[in-house]
């Protein structure tokens, strides 16, 4: 199977006075570690299911508007968070131990900003999307599959110049 055909999709949510899409493109060599995760579900999708090359969708949350901002892509996968271990780190976590780690994180590197960044309002009704994890009520994973379809589409839609 090659490469491509293997490549999964994802997309992340950060909130941009926190870590922003430009953070990322800022970062030495426009790559970060994604840590702070502390959802079982979204855990589980790092851990899990990102592998080196699969692409990502980085989605600015919390912010008006929220919107798909930017692609990335997976360049190191799941290793241990190390913030969970740090009581001086808002993330850390006291029942996370370095020997067995609760949490994980990937690497990530920015690949290119969209020419349209995409509103949730931008997204609804678009045939195709219908089940989108993004798009579904009560939707708040910080960490989310999207399906190679779901995909193509957003890009297009991100890349379009109006």
């Amino acid at each position: 199977m090659s490469a491509a055909a293997a490549r999964r999709y994802w997309l992340v949510k950060s909130e941009p006075d926190v870590f922003s899409f430009a953070d990322l493109c800022a970062s030495e060599d426009q790559t970060t570690y994604w840590d702070g995760v502390r959802n079982y579900q979204a855990r589980n999708f790092m851990r899990d299911g990102m592998k080196r090359g699969d692409l990502v969708l980085f989605y600015h949350s919390s912010t008006e508007p929220a919107a798909i901002v930017g692609i990335a892509k997976v360049v190191r996968e799941a290793y241990a968070d190390h913030t969970a271990l740090d009581p001086r780190d808002p993330h850390y976590d006291p029942k996370s131990k370095a020997d067995a780690p609760t949490w994980m994180m990937v690497d990530v590197r920015a690949v290119e900003a969209l020419v349209n960044p995409l509103t949730l309002a931008d997204l609804r009704g678009v045939k195709g999307l219908e089940s989108m994890v993004l798009l579904q009520r009560g939707s708040r994973l910080s960490v989310q599959p999207v399906t190679a379809k779901e995909w193509a589409i957003v890009y297009r839609m991100g890349m379009k110049t109006r």
